[in-house]
């Protein structure tokens, strides 16, 4: 079964996109595991599906598969490539897209400059929704961890669960070592994206994340608007804020009680065809 795919990013956050609404198909997650890989298929962080809707008040359905065939709830780097990927495919005229994905209902907007800005909803700070296992809501935790001790983070769900550890400069800090660990740690009952935070100053971020069942990516969306919302409850930060990931900078605006918004580029690199 052959299916035409583009091969798009966001700030190198790499995705293959297929359209499963102008043809049909199926892709195993074995499949998505040989696809992903940079040496022997296309080479992706994430697989992302455009579907048809289940519900009448949306104009899409959006699904997200890691590069380990894993399905997992959201991605705001995809989100952004998969409102560029309609409009370009012309499965839509619209400038304004809702779009439903496993965590909710997702509204993408293109702007006059060619970005995306995408309203990533309200974050989630309940412990059991995110879900994480502590006592009562608060701006920071402490975890113990085998062969590290005790780290605080602060811990944000974006429809998908964060992690977000402050550190003093971003270019020494573990997130090779230290990204298993807490991604799998028992605190987080369906693991975790883990992200390394420097703060430059109350409008500026630098950010690592090593992402749930991907490993450390050049950027990740939902983790940029975690660390933004950490920082604000943690006191580090104010409304408006650059983050800069190792794949560029998006720029992340939160006011509290409201939705998160994040803006940024999308881009396609190539289309092809493949036989999965």
């Amino acid at each position: 079964m052959w299916l035409k795919f583009s091969k798009m990013h966001g700030l190198g956050n790499d995705f293959m996109v297929v359209d499963f609404i102008t043809q049909a198909g199926h892709i195993r997650p074995q499949r998505v595991r040989e696809l992903a890989d940079r040496h022997f298929g296309i080479g992706f962080d994430q697989l992302l599906l455009v579907e048809q809707p289940t519900r009448p008040d949306v104009d899409f359905r959006y699904r997200i598969f890691n590069a380990d065939g894993s399905e997992v709830e959201n991605c705001g780097n995809g989100a952004r490539c998969f409102a560029r990927f309609v409009v370009d495919q012309q499965l839509t005229g619209k400038r304004q897209i809702r779009v439903e994905t496993a965590s909710g209902i997702m509204e993408l907007h293109l702007t006059d400059d060619q970005q995306v800005m995408v309203d990533m909803g309200l974050p989630i700070l309940e412990p059991a929704q995110i879900p994480f296992q502590a006592a009562h809501m608060a701006p920071e935790y402490t975890v113990t961890l085998p062969n590290i001790g005790d780290v605080q983070l602060g811990a944000v769900s974006m429809g998908n669960p964060h992690a977000v550890l402050r550190v003093d400069d971003i270019d020494q800090a573990p997130v090779a070592e230290w990204g298993p660990i807490i991604e799998s740690c028992s605190a987080f009952p369906n693991k975790v994206n883990v992200g390394f935070m420097q703060v430059v100053d109350e409008h500026h971020i630098r950010l690592r994340v090593f992402e749930r069942g991907a490993g450390e990516t050049l950027a990740c969306g939902t983790g940029a608007c975690a660390a933004v919302v950490s920082g604000q409850l943690r006191g580090w930060l104010k409304p408006g804020v650059r983050v800069t990931l190792p794949g560029g900078d998006l720029f992340i605006d939160w006011q509290p009680e409201q939705s998160v918004r994040m803006t940024g580029p999308a881009v396609t690199v190539f289309e092809g065809r493949i036989n999965v």
